[in-house]
């Protein structure tokens, strides 16, 4: 077991000049010496003499007498403080040369410089969290969106650690008769049901199956939903990015084929978070260069949770039926759902939605066809794109264009679609795009209380927990001995007891909390 050290720590809890403020950290036995040391107080309200939860006015004073700063130094005595051992918190003005001498004067002291995660760390080793509450806590401070925050706060409240306590307190109240059964071994005496045992196997993996479904849920929330932009090249793609993350991040040219590897950026949209992949655009190429970019793409395709199939609207018909087809024919229609981008509707001279939805133009696309509740722009009815009724030479151009669409959705099962009429260039219609996929992804909102795995360690032992208990259902019915079956459930229970921390290893622990922040 992790050994946890008695001397005292300190690092910086902010990052020095962003801010007003900054926040030092110190804690360990000698905490509120070393904080009185160094912190001048008025006569009566020393930093040794202040109680828990309590708060001091000081002034810190260089060595030749001058004055630092003034600070507010914040109190928490054992065992009601973040780490479970006496602490301070010094606040002082968010200025590099003050954190430095603060922490040199604390150095001089006696306290040594804290390890990255060694405060959270000392939280879990004094029993103030488990160790997925431990990792939550690192997850929270990079949530960039309202769903990573509701999950990562939800782990931290222990939503998560029980559940498994549960399932463990079952299993291991069951290889407990189990193991009772074996002192009786002669008198052949059975104490675990083994009809009861079954179901709460059955039980028990059902659960678990839940939580490692929820994992590309949670993976995407933490990490931000894959979006994989793709069609045919010089479709608008590079274009489209740049626009959606508002600088010049992918290279665009008029020339076929520039995109040769995937470039990826994230962006919150309204409250999730998006990972947008441009990609190499689909041709016939005997560039192997280029050619090993379009693999690339159908990968991302194949990996991506939303696909803008884009559509250059200037392009001839079949031009556009054979890309649709190149993007529709990667993808999963029942996991993955497709956005249909209609870009460069500026070169036809017909309104984009959000031009449209301002004016109502009588050119537009979306506006006499899309119903209040859907937004300026629209999805699929009864597995279809409505035509547009309008009596125009450009909008006849869409109508096909739409029709198309809609065949290739009958031909490759699609039934959970939008489509977005938009010009990446000139940026109308940007808007309506950002609603679409908001609306198409809106099962990755969840509630605070939601149970979801996002942590790839947590994962991995759920799986070979599950694969374990599989075994034991195999094992039951097929009346293998009890010690047999009670060393398996034994595993499981190793593996489950592995992601809270009450079976961890020195290599585990280093390994999680080295990659906190120095201060966390």
């Amino acid at each position: 077991m992790y050994l946890l050290n008695e001397d005292t720590i300190c690092a910086p809890a902010t990052v020095p000049g962003t801010g007003a403020i900054s926040v030092v950290r110190v804690s360990g036995g000698d905490a509120l010496n070393a904080a009185s040391s160094i912190v001048r107080c008025s006569p009566g309200h020393e930093i040794l003499m202040a109680p828990g939860y309590s708060v001091r006015f000081g002034r810190i004073y260089l060595d030749d007498g001058q004055l630092l700063d003034e600070v507010l130094v914040s109190v928490f005595r054992s065992p009601h403080s973040y780490t479970g051992e006496d602490s301070v918190e010094i606040s002082c003005h968010a200025s590099r040369y003050i954190v430095d001498n603060i922490m040199r004067l604390l150095l001089e002291a006696g306290v040594r410089p804290a390890d990255p995660g060694e405060f959270t760390r000392r939280a879990f080793l004094n029993g103030k969290m488990d160790l997925a509450q431990a990792e939550a806590v690192a997850d929270l401070i990079a949530a960039q969106n309202a769903s990573a925050h509701h999950v990562a706060l939800s782990q931290l409240k222990g939503g998560f650690s029980l559940e498994l306590k549960k399932m463990r307190s079952r299993l291991l109240n069951i290889v407990s008769l189990m193991e009772l059964e074996l002192d009786f071994s002669e008198e052949e005496v059975e104490f675990a049901d083994r009809g009861e045992l079954t179901s709460l196997v059955d039980e028990v993996c059902s659960h678990i199956d839940s939580l490692v479904s929820s994992f590309k849920l949670g993976n995407a929330i933490k990490n931000g939903i894959p979006v994989a932009i793709a069609g045919a090249t010089n479709a608008g793609k590079s274009t489209l990015l740049n626009l959606l993350v508002g600088e010049d991040r992918a290279i665009v040219s008029d020339i076929h084929g520039t995109t040769r590897d995937t470039i990826e950026e994230t962006m919150n949209v309204h409250g999730l978070l998006f990972r947008f992949i441009d990609t190499a655009g689909l041709r016939q190429t005997d560039e192997k260069i280029e050619q090993i970019g379009i693999e690339r793409t159908y990968r991302k395709i194949g990996e991506a949770a939303v696909v803008f199939a884009m559509v250059d609207v200037s392009q001839p018909l079949d031009a556009v039926s054979s890309a649709l087809d190149s993007v529709l024919s990667r993808l999963d229609a029942r996991q993955q759902k497709p956005v249909f981008v209609l870009n460069k509707m500026d070169l036809l001279d017909v309104h984009t939605a959000d031009d449209a939805a301002a004016r109502n133009h009588s050119g537009d696309i979306a506006g006499s066809s899309m119903s209040a509740a859907q937004g300026p722009f629209y999805l699929q009815e009864n597995g279809l794109f409505k035509i547009f009724e309008l009596d125009n030479k450009n909008v006849t151009i869409i109508n096909n264009i739409v029709s198309c669409i809609n065949d290739k959705c009958l031909a490759h099962g699609v039934k959970n679609a939008a489509l977005v009429a938009l010009s990446a260039r000139t940026g109308e219609g940007t808007e309506a795009l950002k609603t679409a996929i908001s609306t198409l992804c809106n099962e990755y909102s969840v509630a605070s209380d939601t149970v979801i795995v996002t942590n790839l360690r947590h994962i991995e032992a759920l799986t070979s927990a599950r694969q374990i208990l599989h075994r034991v259902h195999d094992g039951l019915r097929s009346h293998l001995p009890t010690d047999l079956i009670a060393q398996d459930i034994r595993e499981a229970l190793y593996h489950l007891g592995s992601i809270v921390g009450e079976i961890s290893t020195d290599e585990v622990l280093g390994n999680i909390f080295g990659r906190f922040c120095i201060g966390k």
